[in-house]
Formats: structure tokens, sequence, C-alpha cells
């Protein structure tokens, strides 16, 4: 017996594992040394798109401070969480590392207010939205393998990518936009992933919310899931203060959240008499938090939209990350010249363009989206003189 056997052996029987999986869109021999979600993890992190995620936003831009965490950070943060509650419920830690690292290579530049943004420049064009975006990054706008476009990622993990998804774009999408349609589950292992992500975000947001100084103690004590833990860490390290005080705290949180969700997602699987992966997709969502812990995350939800998210610091950056990606998207859809050449459609078929200019703002880091702009837009006034263009302020 193999090593990935071995460990496939070990996992439920109604986890995902190489033996049950629905395949690729592409027929490729089976990987010698390693199983087929092992594989689609490896092909996620040599991607470009990969890369680009340390320098997209999360909350804080990417040059606002050294220490916030960027989209990368976050997957990976993310991705170890995953791994934790998928080895306790046995399921394939494989497969959720790699939803867990992929589930953001569609996202924009500038955090939600890039998402936001776009979607509305993309509204007489189809949309936009980050988990398809996602999708179609590894299903086509990866140029890596001769054979193929994209990344030819197993059905489990485009699924688990592929977390929300509107009925007629389900309809477009084939066989992974089946369950939206018929109502069913994606796998265990997909659920698992969605909860992680939630778990990440909220926990980790707090803790740069502080660093930020965009949050205090103070108002953490109107949120009981916090304030708990901080009066447990000050009963337990008299004097404790500073950062060391609130990582005590953050890490005790995450794990009230992740001890809750692994026995409340026993409890539900045992309840279903869950006995395959068919039994998986047909029942009801199985991970998730009993109904006291689901209360308190959804105050500190609600607690992160009002005091950070919409904080008018944040505020003041996310209106200019507005107009960078609008006054993008209309100058290339208005100019299409102006793109590379791969970003430009032939045909003049407007839609096309349209999705080809999302394609390439979605796919810009920060920090290119803001040169992008000076290039386009900025003109030193030194440069001025009667009769003579000026050139872009950055050449």
């Amino acid at each position: 017996m193999s090593m990935i056997t071995a460990y496939e052996a070990q996992l439920a029987p109604y986890a995902a594992r190489s033996d049950n999986s629905l395949g690729r869109q592409t027929s490729e021999a089976s990987p010698q040394t390693r199983s087929e979600f092992q594989r689609d993890r490896d092909r996620i992190i040599h991607c470009t798109a990969f890369r680009r995620l340390e320098y997209k936003t999360q909350v804080f831009v990417n040059h606002e401070g050294d220490l916030f965490r960027t989209r990368l950070t976050h997957s990976i943060e993310v991705a170890q969480i995953a791994r934790s509650l998928a080895r306790n419920l046995q399921l394939n830690e494989d497969l959720v590392e790699a939803i867990s690292l992929a589930h953001d290579l569609g996202h924009t530049p500038f955090g939600h207010a890039g998402q936001d943004a776009l979607n509305a420049c993309m509204k007489d064009y189809g949309g936009f939205e980050h988990n398809l975006q996602s999708l179609r990054v590894v299903d086509s706008l990866e140029q890596r393998y001769g054979a193929f476009d994209g990344l030819n990622l197993s059905f489990e993990t485009r699924e688990g990518i592929l977390k929300h998804c509107s009925l007629p774009n389900a309809q477009l999408l084939g066989e992974v936009g089946h369950r939206f349609i018929e109502k069913k589950q994606p796998s265990l292992e997909a659920q698992l992933t969605n909860l992680a992500d939630e778990i990440a975000y909220n926990n980790h947001d707090i803790d740069d919310g502080l660093r930020s100084g965009l949050l205090s103690l103070d108002q953490l004590q109107e949120v009981g899931l916090f304030a708990r833990y901080f009066a447990e860490v000050q009963r337990e390290f008299v004097g404790i203060s500073g950062r060391r005080a609130i990582n005590e705290t953050v890490r005790r949180m995450i794990n009230a959240l992740v001890v809750d969700l692994i026995e409340t997602s026993r409890a539900n699987i045992s309840k279903a008499n869950i006995q395959s992966i068919a039994d998986v997709r047909n029942a009801p969502p199985l991970i998730g938090f009993s109904s006291a812990m689901k209360e308190e995350a959804q105050t500190l939800k609600r607690f992160l939209r009002k005091n950070l998210y919409q904080h008018y610091q944040v505020n003041r950056m996310t209106s200019k990350a507005r107009r960078i990606v609008t006054d993008l998207f209309d100058i290339f859809l208005s100019g299409p010249q102006l793109l590379p050449p791969d970003y430009q459609v032939e045909d003049g078929d407007l839609t096309a363009q349209a999705r080809r200019v999302a394609d390439y703002i979605a796919g810009m880091t920060d920090r290119y989206a803001m040169r992008e702009y000076r290039k386009l837009f900025a003109v030193d006034e030194i440069y001025i003189k009667k009769g003579a263009a000026a050139p872009f302020a950055d050449r």
C-alpha cells in the first residue's frame, strides 16, 4: 500500500479521496508521488495569481504597514485552521489546503472596495464576483501548461473555490455549477474551508484593527467572545498587557471557535447518519457552529463591520480604491489599445472586451493598480511646456 493510499484509507468514509474524485476537465495521468489534491495544492502555490496575493489588500492596503494581513497571509492562516479542523474530523487535509490557498485568487486589488467597484463597472456585462473570478483564474486565465489553459484542478477543489453562485451563472458553469441548481451541498472539505475562512478573518481583523489603532480594547469589551477570553487572560497572567495580552486572547478565541465547530459538526454528521460523500451532497449543511457560538460569531462580525470596515480612515482608502478601479475600467474599455495585447479583443465584442478588462484589473496588485493609474492619469506640471505634451509622472 502506497503512502498516499495508506493516508486516505484512514479518512472517514464520507471524506473526499482520490478514488472517489470526479476528476479533472482534461484527463491526465495520475501523479506517482502525491495525491490528486496534493497536485492541486502544488499547482496553486506555483501559479502567478498566488504570488500576487502578497500585495493585495485584506483590510489595510499593503503599503500602510508591514505587519497587516494581506490576501496571501490570510490564505495561509485559513489553510492552517482548515487543516486542523480536517484532521480532527478525519477529512482530507490536502483538499482543504488546496481550497484554502485558492479561495482568494480572483480577488481584486483593494479588497472588497475593489470588488464592489468592479462589479458596478461590469453591471451591463455580466457583473463581477471574486469567487467566480477565482474559478476563472484556475480554469482558464493561468497559462502554465502546454496541454490546457488554467491549472486543470480536480473537481472537488474547483467546487470548494466556488462558495457562492447565482443561478444564471451556475447554468453556464457545467458540472461544477449543478449543485446550486439542484440545491445540493459540496464536500465536507469545502463546507469546512468556508468556515475556516470566517474564523480566520474575524479574529485576525481584530488583531489588525488593534494594531492600527482603529479599534481599542475598551470598544472590544462590547463583544462577548472577546471580553470573556480577555478577562480569562487577565486572571491567568496577572499584569499581562500590550501585544502579548491581545495575542493570547485572539488565540483562545480561535480555539473556542474551532473546538465548537468540531464538536457540532461531528454531532451533525452522526445524527444524519452520513456514510458516503453522496450522503453529504444530499444532506443539509453539516459543518457549522452551535447556535450559541454562531450568535457570538455574528455579534463579532457586526462589531467589525461597524467599527473597523466602516471606520472613516478605512472609508477614505476605499473611496480612493473605487475611483482607481472605476477610472481604470472606463479608460481601458473606451480605449482597448491601452491594454497589453493579450487583453485586447479583436472582433470588437464589447461584452467580451469588458470581461478582459475585468480580468486585467482583477489580476492587479494594489501597488500595480496605483502605478497604472498614475501612468494613465497623472501629469507632472514641472514638465508642462507650451506646445509640448507632458510625460507621465513616473516615467
